[in-house]
C-alpha cells in the first residue's frame, strides 16, 4: 500500500516536471520565432524602403537637373527710385501675374542708397515682404554711373560656389515705364547664344543694324560674361557720364565685346502716341512697350494684350 502511494507520488511529480519542461520549451521557441520574425521584417524594411526612396530621389534629382539645365535664368533689373512705392507695387502686379515657361525670371527693383528716414522704414518693409529690391552703393542719378554700379555690383552679389554657374545666363536693365511680355522675351532668347550677347532695340530708330550704334535704354540685355567683364575692365570705370544707353554702347565698342547681337525691333517699341520714328502701333508680336508715362497708357496697353483673360470666375466678385 505504501509502495503504491510512493509510486503514485513519483508519477505526479515526474508529470509535473515534464509539463513544466514542455511549457518552458514552448516559451523559448515562441520567443525565438518572434525574434526571427522581427529580424526578418527589419531586414526587409532595410532592403526595400531605402531602395524606393533612393530611386525616387534619384529620379527627382535627374528631373530637376535636366529642368535646370534647359531653363534660361534671367535677372530682370528695373531701375527706379526709392520713393516710387506705388509704381513698384503696380509693377509687381504686372510681372507677378506672368509665368513664363522655360525660364526662371527674377524681377528686381534697383536704386541707390536710401537718404530719408521714411525710406529706411518703408523700403525695409518691402524687402521683408517681397525680397525683390537691390540697393546699390551710390548716390541716385540717371546718367552719372548708376548703370555701371548696377552691372558691376552683380558678380559679388550673386556669384556663389554652391549655386549654379553662372547664376544667371542673362541680365536685363530696363526702366519702370516699360512693359515687357516675359514669355515673348524668353521665346526670343531660346535660340540665341548664352555668351557675349547684347540684345535690345537698336538706336537710332530707323536703324536695323545692331553692330553700328547701341541699344535703347528702354531695355537691353547682356550675357553674364559681359557683366563680369564690366566689373573687371577699366574701360567702363573711366567712362561713366553721359546718356547711359549710349555710354554702355561705347563700352561694348571700345572693349570689343558682344560679337553676338540681337535687334528686337519691331517687337520692342515706344507707345504709339505721340507718333515718332521710334513708335509703333500695338500689335501681337510684341516683347516690350516703352514710354508708358501715365495710367491711361498702361491700361490701354494691358487691355490690348488681354492680361486679365485668365481671371478665374468666382462668387466673390463680378467684373463686367
Amino acid at each position: 500500500m505504501k509502495a503504491k502511494r510512493v509510486e503514485r507520488g513519483r508519477f505526479i511529480i515526474s508529470s509535473f516536471v515534464f509539463i513544466c519542461f514542455l511549457c518552458a520549451l514552448a516559451s523559448i521557441n515562441e520567443a525565438r520565432y518572434d525574434s526571427l520574425l522581427k529580424f526578418g521584417r527589419c531586414a526587409l524594411a532595410n532592403i526595400n524602403v531605402p531602395s524606393k526612396v533612393n530611386a525616387s530621389t534619384s529620379n527627382t534629382s535627374l528631373a530637376q537637373s535636366s529642368s535646370s539645365d534647359d531653363e534660361i535664368r534671367i535677372l530682370f533689373g528695373i531701375l527706379t527710385l526709392p520713393d516710387q512705392y506705388q509704381r513698384r507695387h503696380f509693377l509687381r502686379l504686372i510681372y507677378g501675374t506672368q509665368t513664363p515657361v522655360g525660364a526662371k525670371v527674377d524681377v528686381k527693383f534697383v536704386f541707390c542708397n536710401l537718404t530719408k528716414e521714411d525710406q529706411k522704414v518703408l523700403v525695409a518693409l518691402e524687402i521683408m515682404r517681397y525680397d525683390d529690391i537691390i540697393i546699390l552703393d551710390c548716390q541716385e542719378n540717371m546718367n552719372k554711373g548708376k548703370t555701371y554700379t548696377y552691372f558691376s555690383s552683380l558678380p559679388e552679389m550673386f556669384n556663389d560656389t554652391e549655386g549654379p554657374n553662372p547664376p544667371y545666363h542673362y541680365v536685363m536693365k530696363t526702366d519702370d515705364d516699360a512693359y515687357f511680355r516675359l514669355q515673348s522675351l524668353v521665346d526670343s532668347l531660346k535660340p540665341l547664344p548664352r555668351e557675349d550677347l547684347y540684345y535690345g532695340y537698336v538706336i537710332p530708330c530707323p536703324s536695323m543694324d545692331p553692330f553700328v550704334h547701341y541699344m535703347s535704354g528702354m531695355g537691353y540685355l547682356i550675357s553674364w560674361d559681359i557683366v563680369e567683364w564690366i566689373r573687371e575692365s577699366d574701360i567702363p570705370k573711366n567712362h561713366l557720364e553721359g546718356p547711359e544707353d549710349k555710354i554702355f554702347g561705347d563700352w561694348i565698342r571700345d572693349g570689343h565685346r558682344a560679337k553676338n547681337r540681337f535687334n528686337a525691333k519691331w517687337s520692342m517699341y515706344n507707345f504709339p502716341e505721340p507718333p515718332t520714328r521710334c513708335t509703333h502701333e500695338l500689335w501681337p508680336d510684341t516683347i516690350a512697350v516703352h514710354l508708358l508715362k501715365n495710367q491711361e497708357k498702361w491700361i490701354r496697353t494691358l487691355k490690348y494684350f488681354n492680361v486679365t483673360d485668365n481671371l478665374k470666375p468666382s462668387k466673390l466678385y463680378h467684373i463686367p
